[in-house]
């Protein structure tokens, strides 16, 4: 009997998404030989670290493009445990808005939260109305679901867009995303991030992760894959396509590289790459449907200043607390405001394992005054990412505001006539990047994410990716390893919510059931 042969994979992106793909496919070394390629030469895509001064700052790094999530990042704290990194606990701690009239906080009871006490509570029953015609209302924009039960302006800028910004990392485009997110993310105990509450909205400590030092888990996970997995690993090197078809060999692949230009064959292309470099890659190759589905994905050029000038941050940000911010009606309130404002008066702030005792906010939003639908945002890395409560111990006071590293965050460069950029003292700044994103506009569930399973698998290519779904690492490492499984790998059951997801996003992204009997697949 003849033996079967291996099928030779290209991946081309060295993001989570690709090496997700690549070690699920590595799993198999009877069955597959992998080649990884990027055009850069480092992997781990926008999950990129920064070297700090330590006597300047008290860390010697930063996280600057990914920085943390939620307890549902399965795959991805799974990945950090096989290579000895951990996430870490925080508490965490949101400021939105600047000035009494403007600003609130999941920490305490806002005048803000008072005047709109009214909407809130609406909120609630139409969150409930939006479940129950899920299948309607759900691909409806949130803006139209605003606008379709009289939700004021304001309340929908100042307090509810944000939220959803925060939790999606989706900016400007907040509005356009579907009603479904919406509800989902209030709702869902396991996808939310915020308890909803009919007095406040928001007024839990939803627990967060941050990060370990990304490049040196990047660093470790490349190093295991190319030396242990026998993974052939290609940096620095593009690559175009010189043909595509299904079958042995039908992807044929030329490679740029600093030894110069060749060609070689492949039998199955998996494409982590964001969708319109995907398109730029498959050019005149691309069929009707790949570029009807990719060519949705809108993107945009946001651009991140981390920085130490707290004279800017203060300035556009409410970063500490005062007796103007917190509702005249606290004295009156329940126990539980009550003891809000015991955690939020703690002066000066005091460092816990898992974050800090005190109002310390470590994520910031405002909206721009001429286009209050256009947001600003903003970290305080010192009081979110956890190297630098460690470099403070536990007990203590965080360390004074222009010892801080901060990140201000400008959305769409089309729009940079609102950014404060300018203001920020250039003797403070510490790192630029430009990230393209893209956009979690409704036209993206409605085109793209349904369009997927139709495209996933056309002349022997897959497709993985954040942007196939939603903007977030875990949904990237989960399309990686959905990938590979379309392929012929196998997955490794480890946890029941993480099954569940990635049974849901395979059928949804590759209209391929997952049967739990086929993790014996061999």
């Amino acid at each position: 009997m003849a033996t079967q042969q291996k099928k030779r994979v290209a991946v081309i992106g060295a993001g989570a998404a690709g090496m997700s793909c690549a070690t699920a496919l590595a799993k198999h070394p009877d069955k597959f030989t992998v080649t990884l390629i990027d055009s850069v030469g480092q992997t781990g895509g926008q999950a990129t670290s920064l070297d700090l001064d330590p006597k300047q700052h008290g860390a010697s790094w930063l996280n600057d493009g990914v920085q943390g999530g939620s307890g549902i990042f399965k795959h991805t704290f799974r990945f950090f445990s096989r290579y000895g990194f951990s996430p870490h606990e925080v508490k965490l701690q949101v400021s939105f808005g600047k000035g009494p009239d403007a600003f609130f906080t999941n920490v305490f009871p806002s005048p803000l939260v008072d005047s709109f006490a009214a909407e809130i509570r609406k909120l609630g029953r139409v969150l409930k109305v939006i479940k129950y015609f899920l299948p309607v209302l759900g691909i409806v924009p949130v803006k139209v679901i605003l606008k379709l039960f009289r939700f004021s302006t304001e309340f929908g800028n100042r307090m509810l867009l944000p939220l959803l910004a925060l939790f999606l990392g989706t900016g400007n485009q907040t509005p356009n995303i579907s009603a479904a997110l919406l509800e989902r993310l209030m709702n869902d105990p396991q996808m939310g991030l915020w308890t909803y509450d009919p007095d406040g909205l928001l007024t839990n400590l939803p627990t967060m992760y941050t990060f370990p030092r990304l490049s040196e888990f990047y660093h470790a996970w490349s190093t295991d894959l190319e030396q242990g997995k026998g993974v052939r690993l290609l940096l620095s090197t593009t690559v175009d396509i010189v043909s595509r078809k299904s079958g042995p060999g039908g992807i044929v692949l030329m490679f740029h590289a600093r030894e110069g230009e060749r060609t070689e064959s492949f039998d199955e292309l998996v494409l982590a790459t964001p969708a319109d470099e995907s398109l730029k890659l498959l050019g005149r190759h691309a069929t009707w449907r790949e570029r009807y589905v990719l060519g949705g994905v809108k993107f945009y050029d946001d651009v991140t200043i981390t920085h130490s000038d707290a004279a800017y941050f203060n300035s556009i940000f409410e970063t500490r607390f005062r007796d103007e911010l917190c509702s005249d009606r606290i004295t009156s309130a329940s126990a539980k405001r009550q003891d809000q404002l015991s955690f939020a008066t703690t002066s000066p702030p005091v460092c816990e394992t898992n974050g800090w005792r005190g109002f310390a906010p470590m994520y910031f939003m405002h909206s721009y005054e001429s286009e209050q639908d256009k947001i600003e945002m903003g970290f305080d890395c010192s009081n979110y990412q956890h190297q630098f409560r460690e470099a403070v111990g536990e007990g203590n006071a965080p360390l004074a505001p222009e010892r801080h590293v901060y990140q201000t965050i400008f959305l769409d460069k089309e729009r940079s006539d609102l950014w404060t950029k300018d203001a920020i003292d250039k003797n403070k700044v510490i790192g630029e990047k430009w990230w393209h994103q893209f956009g979690h506009r409704w036209q993206h569930y409605l085109r793209v994410v349904p369009g997927m399973m139709f495209v996933n698998g056309e002349n022997s290519t897959v497709f993985a990716g954040a942007w196939t779904l939603v903007n977030m690492h875990e949904i990237a490492c989960i399309s990686g390893i959905a990938a590979a499984y379309r392929l012929g790998a196998t997955y490794e059951e480890f946890d029941d919510f993480a099954t569940g997801l990635f049974s849901k996003y395979l059928l949804l992204s590759h209209g391929v059931r997952y049967k739990p009997q086929d993790k014996k697949r061999t």
